[in-house]
């Protein structure tokens, strides 16, 4: 005679070696009429509630520890990164070379620029010069403004990564 679980309609099979009282899929007590009852110290079928430690409050206690470091430590970092800033303003504008002509808005405007921000720079023409024309083609340059920083190269007119870039000495 065949057994089917009422919690997972598993037919029991003569080949399975669970207990008469026990599922061998889902592994949960069933009691037929005439089986044995299941031991005594089978308390509670289905998971065990009793192992499970924490819960909850485990992962409360633990996001709590990491905000706090996130906002104790905040201005530890916020040091760290304070000595370059102030190492950045008090050194040397970078040198600043503006690949223009006198005739483009845009290069009117980022003088304008360098002027109310007290930038210096230096002016090439390329219409004017031959040289700053092949200065301004080896640097990539297919238009004007082309604007050097240092290292940096700017293509065209771009305030907010002027302002990147130049942070640090400017007025306002």
């Amino acid at each position: 005679m065949s057994q089917i679980c009422p919690h997972c309609n598993y037919a029991r099979q003569a080949t399975d070696s669970a207990p008469d009282w026990q599922c061998p899929s889902c592994e949960k007590a069933y009691i037929k009429a005439s089986a044995p009852l299941p031991p005594e110290n089978l308390v509670h079928y289905g998971p065990n509630v009793e192992t499970r430690s924490g819960g909850i409050g485990k992962w409360l206690l633990i996001l709590i520890v990491l905000g706090a470091a996130f906002w104790f430590g905040r201005p530890l970092l916020e040091q760290r990164g304070a000595p370059a800033a102030l190492a950045a303003a008090s050194s040397e504008q970078p040198a600043v070379v503006l690949y223009a002509t006198s005739w483009c808005g845009y290069c009117k405007m980022t003088r304008e620029f360098f002027a109310a921000n007290g930038i210096r720079y230096k002016e090439e023409d390329i219409e004017q010069s031959s040289t700053a024309l092949q200065q301004h083609k080896k640097l990539g340059g297919n238009g004007v403004p082309l604007i050097v920083v240092g290292d940096e190269v700017v293509k065209g007119w771009n305030e907010q990564s002027l302002r990147q870039l130049l942070g640090p000495w400017l007025r306002s």
